[in-house]
């Protein structure tokens, strides 16, 4: 499924992904996802290659929202303390005062975070489900908005540490930036002639902007019927034959938030199917522990909730009341945007 840009979207989201398009060249429907992932407040994972644009997307953001941003290379020598921060004796004090690490800020790139130990990875934990920071039984609360923006590459294992299940399933959703084409390249190469436009990127939005949005996509209208479609897609996935390890509800109040963030990005006050439909390969898919036998035969999760979908009976409207449709369920091929 594809994602096609609605031009009535809210101002605030129009002037964010305009923004972020002088640094992206060819790149607004990856923007857009990206975008309705911190609008239902959860953390991104970007999933790529090198060199396809994963930390601009992030700086871009990130400026873009006027929000401070911290880069961490996670390395195999990276400790839990470099992240969240440590506590540090004062001789003059005859105390200890604790110095924040760079978690403590707006945007955080967690840059090939598959690179760091498990213990170093799990650092992330508390501050990504709950937002905050315990260190010596002191908690440390971090300041909203806060977004872990995580990178890692798919094709080099070597020296990497796999994600485990419940630091994926932290992540609201997982994309990729993938390769430009041929002439968004050439248009690329025009562009960064010069100076590269990240360092003139300015402001369009504050950080009181963006709470406020995240406030009005939680308004956004989920019908009954549509809240029982996006539960009967993660129960599907936790009876499907080739799935040894389905979503949990976690998963299901992801997809619904990114559902959410997208209709109010498409200027509606109510979810459709289709929302849920484009949200879910992002969403899901990364929750997914497919079986042994599915792996061999080179099967990818995506594919696995491309059938889910095609399986599952989609509500349809019916009539419309106050704008807010009331839906009733038909099995349907759900269509493709």
């Amino acid at each position: 499924m594809t994602m096609t840009t609605n031009r009535t979207s809210p101002p605030f989201a129009d002037r964010v992904l305009q923004n972020v398009a002088r640094v992206l060249v060819g790149k607004e429907d990856v923007t857009r996802l990206c975008l309705a992932g911190v609008l239902a407040g959860g953390h991104l994972l970007l999933e790529d290659v090198p060199g396809t644009g994963k930390t601009m997307l992030a700086r871009a953001l990130a400026r873009s929202l006027g929000l401070d941003f911290a880069r961490i290379q996670f390395t195999p020598d990276l400790l839990p303390g470099d992240v969240t921060g440590v506590s540090v004796y004062r001789p003059a004090s005859g105390a200890f005062e604790f110095v924040p690490g760079p978690i403590f800020t707006g945007v955080l790139l967690a840059d090939e975070i598959n690179r760091a130990t498990p213990r170093t990875q799990s650092a992330l934990l508390e501050a990504m489900g709950e937002g905050q920071v315990t260190e010596s039984g002191v908690t440390h609360v971090l300041r909203k908005p806060f977004v872990v923006v995580a990178t890692q590459n798919p094709v080099e294992h070597e020296g990497t540490y796999r994600l485990p299940e419940a630091q994926l399933d932290r992540f609201v959703l997982r994309t990729s930036v993938g390769y430009p084409g041929l002439e968004q390249e050439v248009e690329m190469l025009s562009r960064l002639r010069g100076a590269h436009p990240i360092t003139t990127l300015s402001a369009v939005a504050t950080p009181a902007d963006l709470l406020d949005a995240q406030a009005q996509v939680r308004e956004v209208h989920v019908a009954p019927d549509v809240q029982r479609y996006v539960a009967a897609l993660g129960a599907r996935t936790r009876r499907h034959p080739q799935i040894l390890l389905g979503t949990g509800p976690r998963a299901s109040l992801a997809l619904q938030g990114v559902a959410q963030a997208l209709a109010w990005l498409d200027g509606r006050t109510f979810v459709t199917p289709d929302d849920v439909q484009v949200a879910a390969p992002a969403v899901l898919a990364h929750r997914l522990t497919l079986r042994i036998e599915a792996r061999l035969q080179g099967l990818a999760p995506e594919a696995v909730v491309a059938e889910v979908l095609r399986s599952e009976p989609v509500p349809v409207e019916t009539a419309s009341v106050d704008d807010v449709p009331t839906t009733a369920v038909h099995a349907r091929v759900p269509p493709t945007r």
